[in-house]
């Protein structure tokens, strides 16, 4: 089983990471979520804990499930976790992949990215289009 984090910014837009393109790794050469794999003995939010402070220095207290989706082509399954962050994702450094960006659900049929993280990006903001603001009363 595999883990990422859906990381959503207040305008809708969210943080997508451009993986190395190099053979030997899942999805080489797209974007996708920050995530990894569980080590012995972790459980999955431990695992999405670890893997988001290791490859962005990210540490996320509004992290909650969300959904587990199917990588398909006999990859393991991914379970997904979301969370809320404003950051500037220029600004970090990240030690895998190449770079972080922020995207829109909008622009995503123009890039290179996973089926599976584009399943649950749709999903997601469509939970997140159904929720109250918290502004509201």
């Amino acid at each position: 089983m595999g883990v990422a984090a859906a990381i959503r910014n207040s305008d809708g837009a969210y943080l997508l990471h451009l993986r190395d393109n190099i053979d030997g790794i899942c999805w080489p050469g797209h974007w996708s979520f920050l995530g990894g794999q569980l080590e012995a003995g972790e459980t999955s939010h431990e695992a999405i804990t670890r893997e988001l402070q290791e490859e962005a220095g990210l540490t996320l207290p509004d992290l909650r499930p969300l959904a587990t989706v199917q990588q398909g082509n006999g990859r393991a399954d991914i379970e997904v976790f979301a969370a809320s962050w404003n950051g500037d994702a220029a600004r970090i450094q990240v030690t895998e992949g190449i770079m972080l960006a922020w995207f829109h659900p909008r622009v995503l049929p123009r890039l290179r990215v996973p089926p599976w993280c584009v399943e649950a990006i749709h999903l997601h903001h469509a939970t997140a289009q159904q929720q109250p603001s918290p502004d509201l009363p």
